[in-house]
């Protein structure tokens, strides 16, 4: 039992934080990918220039006209893929999860964690406080 709720919802609704938490880190890897395309269509302009400079402006044109600019899925390049996502699939798994903490731990977040905190530290050992506990989110 957490502050009054019951260890199976804690637990529960835990697993539904922990799955959100791997969807954020999933969105991270959706932005790495968006920033590392993007970083690579620069870096083939600098090789376009080069590849001109050396006399090979066949190779430079060929990257200038298939490579550079090319859509990463039909029709979309790395930031609409990261606005569809972010509008569509992240958006709702993260209001589905702020829906069921509020109806079910009163909004708070990270209780389970919270019990494992302190079913792990050394009560009275300095460094190992149990600090303050979870609470929800601003303006909730």
């Amino acid at each position: 039992m957490v502050d009054n709720y019951d260890t199976a919802t804690v637990e529960a609704v835990g697993k539904v934080t922990e799955a959100l938490e791997t969807i954020e880190r999933a969105r991270g890897h959706l932005y790495s990918f968006h920033q590392l395309t993007g970083g690579a269509d620069l870096v083939l302009g600098a090789a376009v220039e080069k590849l001109e400079k050396a006399g090979h402006q066949d190779w430079a044109r060929r990257i200038s006209e298939e490579l550079i600019g090319l859509n990463v899925l039909p029709d979309r390049w790395t930031f609409q893929v990261v606005e569809e996502y972010d509008d569509g699939y992240y958006k709702t798994c993260r209001d589905f999860e702020r829906e069921l903490l509020a109806a079910l731990t009163d909004g708070r977040r990270h209780l389970h964690e919270q019990q494992m905190k302190d079913d792990r530290r050394t009560h009275g050992r300095p460094g190992h406080e149990a600090g303050a506990p979870s609470r929800p989110p601003a303006g909730a």
